[in-house]
């Protein structure tokens, strides 16, 4: 091996073990706001159940360090749950509040757990997207393929890296 193709080797192998630790840290990181959040049960299950299937796909990033699909399927499940956790706050914390009024400081650290875990799924989003980019994903969507009356045959629109869109025709 020559001296080029090792610095290569390392550059790469010191890549793959930072966005490993940024992984680890991630999943750690919503694991323990997640059992904080969950200390009295003033959440539905399917917080929970949503939660920790986005903790398993996030465990599955870090097992398979080359997976394109699993740091795919990781951001695409925490991107949902930002969603869900937002509806989910929306419906049961208001209500709930009153029903611990004995307990209201361990209820305000929950949800306050809650709320930080929430806070966090979009930068956690933003870092979990560039591990996905340096593993080699592209920004790639195809909206899919219609029949053009006009011309007589297949077209679709697909969006690419840059942003633009680009019309690609086939016959």
């Amino acid at each position: 091996m020559s001296r080029e193709q090792i610095c290569t080797f390392t550059h790469e192998l010191h890549c793959v073990c930072v966005c490993v630790c940024f992984l680890q840290a991630i999943v750690l990181a919503h694991w323990l706001l997640t059992i904080w959040a969950c200390s009295i049960t003033w959440l539905p299950t399917s917080y929970v159940l949503g939660n920790v299937s986005a903790l398993a796909v996030g465990v599955w990033a870090i097992a398979q360090r080359d997976s394109i699909d699993a740091v795919l399927m990781f951001l695409i499940v925490l991107a949902v749950t930002i969603l869900t956790d937002i509806v989910h706050f929306g419906l049961y914390y208001a209500e709930v509040e009153s029903h611990y009024e004995r307990n209201l400081d361990l209820f305000r650290f929950c949800g306050g757990m809650a709320i930080l875990s929430l806070l966090l799924k979009p930068v956690s989003c933003v870092f979990v997207y560039q591990m996905y980019r340096e593993r080699g994903g592209e920004y790639n969507v195809n909206f899919g393929k219609w029949y053009d009356k006009k011309h007589g045959h297949l077209s679709f629109i697909q969006l690419s890296k840059n942003m633009k869109f680009d019309v690609n025709i086939s016959c």
